[in-house]
């Protein structure tokens, strides 16, 4: 038997189809590794993120736990939760350095216990701490997620009464020594804008309500350089540690404010 070939013309033309043949199929390759890739590593980065959020929940959890103990001990002696000291024992427990290189938006200062109350009556409280946990994923473009930890306590009074009050009562924010309620833990009558200013200019400013400014009883004794001065205070003070530049706020519930009027600015 006689081999037959091809010819020329027909060769070329069958070699031609192989390589764009082979061609086209590294092309396919490629294209699919160039998807591939980028998707598998993010895979991997939301598996490492939701590994992280699973592990700060677990730290604020038992933040939380650490921070109720010391309240229940606290409130034998007086029945009242202080929501700046909760956050400040909630980050000490978790750690300021492991939350500020954490996904918490705000890192330490994102910790917040607006919402925790107790009972005068009964004893018993609720703390609940919130933050946001930002995915720094541009793909998606997800917005930070609000996540939220509750926790009910007991004050170590030795015994336990009934009726806690509705659990739906709105708490408000009461001082020491203050006549109305907020509703607003961040109002501006709670939160003092502390500002320096010469010590020669206090006889010409005024406060929001039009009152002058007088010296404080307790760091005013010894006189001062400098000064500190509030938006809503009449003292003026020559230490930034004085007492009267700190204002202690209690969450409560709403029925337990009796006597008390609501706020001009938030309690409406």
């Amino acid at each position: 038997m006689k081999n037959k070939t091809l010819p020329s013309h027909s060769k070329d033309s069958y070699l031609s189809e192989r390589v764009s043949v082979s061609a086209f199929t590294q092309a396919s390759i490629t294209v699919e590794a160039a998807l591939a890739v980028p998707l598998f590593f993010l895979a991997v980065v939301s598996l490492l993120y939701l590994m992280e959020i699973m592990a700060v929940q677990t730290a604020v959890r038992s933040g939380l736990q650490y921070a109720g103990k010391k309240a229940a001990q606290d409130s034998c002696v007086a029945a009242m939760v202080i929501p700046s000291h909760l956050e400040q024992d909630v980050v000490e427990a978790i750690g300021t350095e492991r939350l500020d290189r954490s996904i918490v938006l705000g890192g330490s200062a994102g910790v917040r216990c607006d919402g925790s109350r107790i009972s005068s009556h009964t004893g018993i409280g609720e703390l609940v701490v919130t933050y946001k946990v930002r995915l720094p994923i541009p793909v998606f473009g997800v917005p930070p997620v609000q996540y939220q930890e509750k926790m009910r306590i007991k004050a170590w009074v030795g015994y336990e009464k009934q009726g806690f009050g509705s659990e739906r009562e709105e708490t408000v924010y009461v001082t020491e020594t203050g006549v109305v309620y907020h509703k607003d833990y961040h109002c501006t009558y709670l939160e003092l804008s502390i500002r320096m200013v010469p010590n020669g200019n206090i006889a010409d400013l005024r406060n929001q309500s039009g009152g002058k400014y007088y010296p404080c009883e307790h760091c005013m004794k010894r006189g001062g350089n400098g000064v500190y001065i509030t938006d809503t205070g009449n003292r003026y003070h020559g230490s930034l540690s004085c007492s009267g530049l700190k204002r202690t706020v209690y969450a409560v519930p709403l029925s337990e404010v009796v006597g008390k009027g609501a706020c001009s600015r938030c309690g409406r």
